[in-house]
């Protein structure tokens, strides 16, 4: 069976837990432009924030059902699943530096709001679960590019919360024929995303007018990956049959250093800029994963996935477009350029 067996996702009702958030948002207004019925789990909140959805246009609010609750809470977890026959799950806590502040909260909210799904599928008799994970239960690199077989480490709370998350979504598979697939994203970027990650960081320091950019360590390598084809790979995994119970890395296969993507930002943004080590920003020395590259291999063949924004040339494009989107006044003022965003 190969990428060619399809779900037909058209007659099914879909729920997306962490809907409000950078990429649940995306994969939400994705699905609605393309005539899915979605019902969105947002995080209740007293000021009646659905996060990026309130950001929509109203055709595309209209169409959604809007579901407020906390993926913490095992009774509104199962009425949000109720009617639903695929649940697509990006409610998570992702922050590796707040992971080292609240370790328990990444543990109650990763790995206890997935087993609500979990559960809750085997009273609903849900047809289809995706679950998201993270390149960064990998670890540091010891083989590349690294593949879905590599060795998981946990080098932070973040990353080991992820890793119990996996491992309980396969354990539910193996246990009780639960059909849930792995979807394992390198590090997404794109509009809307947090002022935590490295490149919303670099281009809205530059856009507000700094000069001097405060970093981090410059020498790890990422896999970045624009969230368009981050949303086409979730998608993808929710269609192929061969992915239940197994896991799938999304990734573009190109290699560049956090400094060299500071330079090409600069570059695109047309500034001269110095990068400044903030040591506020250092993670643990041994907590750090210093490299990290996508074997996509697997991806190509069952879901037959190839990167939009692929290579140098990809990334370059991606981030052109990511520019633009922070660069937009009403975009650049949401964030706060000035402040260490955990």
């Amino acid at each position: 069976m190969f990428w060619s067996d399809k779900m037909n996702l058209k007659n099914k009702k879909i729920l997306v837990t962490g809907a409000d958030g950078f990429i649940g948002s995306h994969l939400v207004e994705n699905l609605v432009l393309e005539g899915y019925d979605v019902r969105a789990f947002v995080y209740y909140n007293s000021f009646n924030s659905w996060g990026w959805i309130d950001y929509f246009p109203k055709e595309i609010k209209k169409s959604l059902e809007i579901f407020e609750g906390d993926i913490r809470d095992s009774y509104l977890v199962k009425r949000a699943m109720k009617g639903c026959q695929v649940v697509f799950n990006l409610a998570a806590l992702v922050s590796v530096p707040y992971s080292y502040k609240a370790p328990k909260l990444y543990m109650d909210t990763n790995i206890g709001g997935l087993l609500n799904i979990l559960e809750g599928a085997r009273e609903l008799n849900t047809e289809r679960i995706v679950h998201t994970s993270t390149s960064e239960v990998y670890g540091t690199a010891k083989i590349v590019p690294i593949s879905e077989t590599h060795p998981l480490k946990g080098q932070s709370p973040y990353a080991a919360s992820k890793t119990g998350a996996d491992q309980m979504a396969l354990a539910f598979y193996n246990s009780f024929d639960i059909p849930v697939s792995i979807i394992r994203p390198f590090n997404t970027y794109g509009p809307r995303q947090s002022a935590r990650a490295v490149i919303p960081t670099i281009i809205t320091q530059i856009a507000k007018g700094e000069r001097k950019i405060k970093l981090g360590a410059l020498e790890p390598t990422r896999d970045f990956n624009y969230v368009k084809d981050v949303v086409c790979g979730f998608i993808k995994v929710a269609m192929c049959d061969e992915a239940v119970g197994d896991v799938v890395n999304i990734g573009s296969g190109y290699e560049i250093s956090i400094g060299d993507t500071g330079k090409m930002i600069a570059e695109i943004m047309g500034k001269e800029v110095e990068f400044q080590l903030d040591r506020e920003r250092l993670r643990p020395s041994k907590s750090e994963v210093k490299r990290l590259v996508a074997d996509i291999s697997k991806a190509k063949k069952l879901l037959g996935f190839t990167p939009l924004y692929g290579g140098k040339e990809g990334f370059r494009k991606g981030l052109k477009e990511t520019v633009n989107w922070f660069s937009n006044k009403e975009n650049l003022k949401l964030y706060k350029s000035y402040r260490y965003n955990l």
